[in-house]
C-alpha cells in the first residue's frame, strides 16, 4: 500500500511511495472522451519518471468524482465532451480542489477559449495539434514551481 505525504517547500504536490520504492511521483488524471487519447497521454507520461497516471475519465462529469476519489496534482482536460465539458468541469474541480493543476488540451484552442479557461482555474490551453510534447512541457513547468504561482 503506498504511503503518501506532502513536500513542505512544494504545497500540494504529493508524493506516492510504495514498499521498496523510492520514486517521487507527480500524479496525472487524463480527461477526454477519446480512448486513443487517453492511451496515447498515458503512455506519454507514464514514460517520463516521477509521473504517475492515477486515473481517466470519459468525461468531465466523471472527472470531477475522480478528482475527489484520486486527488491528483494535475488534470489533463478536453474541452469538448459528453455529459460535462471541461470548462464546466474546471469550475467543479476549482471548487472543490483548489490546489489541483489544470491543463486543457484541446482542438479548440483560441484567444478567447484561452481567457474562458483561465477565468475556470485552468493554468494553460494547450492545441493538440501542437502534440503531447508541448503538453508534457507544460505540466512540468507547473511542478517546476511551487503551487499557487502562475506563470
Amino acid at each position: 500500500m503506498p504511503i503518501e505525504c506532502r513536500l513542505l517547500d512544494r504545497p500540494g504536490i504529493q508524493l506516492r511511495v510504495g514498499v521498496g520504492a523510492s520514486l517521487m511521483s507527480t500524479t496525472v488524471l487524463i480527461v477526454d472522451d477519446s480512448p486513443p487519447i487517453r492511451r496515447s497521454l498515458r503512455a506519454w507520461f507514464e514514460r517520463r519518471d516521477g509521473w504517475e497516471v492515477c486515473g481517466e475519465a470519459e468525461n468531465g462529469a466523471v472527472a470531477v468524482e475522480r478528482v475527489k476519489a484520486l486527488n491528483p496534482d494535475i488534470v489533463i482536460l478536453d474541452l469538448s465532451m459528453p455529459v460535462m465539458n471541461g470548462l464546466e468541469a474546471a469550475r467543479k474541480i476549482s471548487s472543490i480542489a483548489p490546489k489541483t493543476a489544470m491543463v486543457l488540451f484541446t482542438m479548440h484552442a483560441s484567444e478567447h477559449l484561452t481567457n474562458d479557461a483561465r477565468s475556470a482555474g485552468i493554468k494553460y490551453v494547450i492545441s493538440k495539434l501542437d502534440g503531447a510534447a508541448i503538453l508534457l512541457d507544460s505540466v512540468e513547468s507547473i511542478v517546476e514551481r511551487p503551487r499557487g504561482k502562475t506563470a
